[in-house]
């Protein structure tokens, strides 16, 4: 659908019992216990933001806890996600049709206003509309959900995102308005993303490292440069850049890694792995 007008329905999971568990108590009890074992080195500043990797659980959640034990002790009335959208569309920039998610653990409802006031400003800035779709298939944003809903239990709504157009220009205008929609609220803002995929480890710690100090540094245009020149690699770089140039906005200063992994870490088959980081965006007074 080609408007953000909202059907009625909950978007029920269609990664539930294959991504992550599919039963409300095993995935309560799995989430609480990568974030129990995330060991986080001192932060300095205020986290107002997360990288986290998007692969099945039992390959990154353990990465993607650091990212959630960082920002547990927040009350955000919005958390933003923005993630890749890996199915093929002709829309640069898309959202759901939906008025809620679904995932065992329960309902998370969608913030309609918010979205409501992005296209608009997406439609300023780029004579584009944000695209919402009904019953997408996305897992990159989706599987964001229960670790939020385990570290939230006060409730929030999201303002989901998903990025097909990876072009400069129409990430940072993204990152731009989604900074000033929130910038008045109390908000997470969290960029699902991998890093390289399918390469043999030590290739993939040389690119993936690119990638990191790009993160590290809040460089959204040199996340997107290096992708171009074969320099590293993010399956979410759209998503990635326009989150770190909205934190930019925000005024954070700053990112921090917690954690990095490959799959070949958990499988023990490290002739083709993806990559996996965990970062906090700090705003450093």
């Amino acid at each position: 659908m080609e408007s953000t007008s909202f059907v009625s329905t909950v978007r029920p999971s269609p990664i539930a019992g294959r991504w992550y568990p599919g039963d409300a108590r095993i995935l309560a009890k799995q989430v609480d216990e990568y974030l129990t074992s995330a060991q986080l080195p001192p932060i300095k500043g205020e986290v107002i933001g997360a990288v986290v990797p998007h692969a099945g659980y039992m390959y990154s959640g353990e990465v993607a806890a650091y990212a959630y034990a960082a920002i547990k002790n927040h009350l955000p009335e919005i958390v933003v996600i923005a993630s890749p959208l890996h199915q093929y569309s002709i829309y640069p920039i898309l959202t759901t049709a939906h008025k809620a998610y679904m995932t065992p653990l329960g309902e998370v409802k969608v913030a309609e206003d918010l979205i409501g006031l992005l296209n608009k400003e997406i439609q300023a800035r780029l004579g584009e509309k944000i695209t919402a779709l009904a019953y997408d298939q996305e897992h990159s944003l989706e599987i964001q959900l229960p670790f939020l809903q385990r570290i939230y239990t006060q409730g929030f709504q999201l303002l989901p995102i998903m990025v097909r157009d990876t072009s400069v220009d129409t990430v940072r205008q993204l990152g731009i308005a989604l900074s000033e929609i929130i910038k008045n609220k109390s908000y997470i803002i969290i960029a699902s993303t991998d890093l390289s995929h399918f390469y043999p480890q030590a290739y993939a710690e040389k690119y993936d490292n690119v990638m990191i100090q790009k993160i590290k540094h809040l460089d959204p245009e040199g996340v997107i440069v290096a992708e171009e020149e074969g320099m590293g690699f993010a399956c979410g770089r759209g998503a990635l850049a326009a989150i770190l140039w909205a934190a930019k906005q925000l005024g954070a200063n700053k990112a921090e890694i917690l954690k990095y992994s490959t799959s070949g870490n958990v499988t023990g088959d490290y002739s083709q792995v993806v990559g996996y980081v965990a970062a906090a965006i700090i705003r450093e007074n």
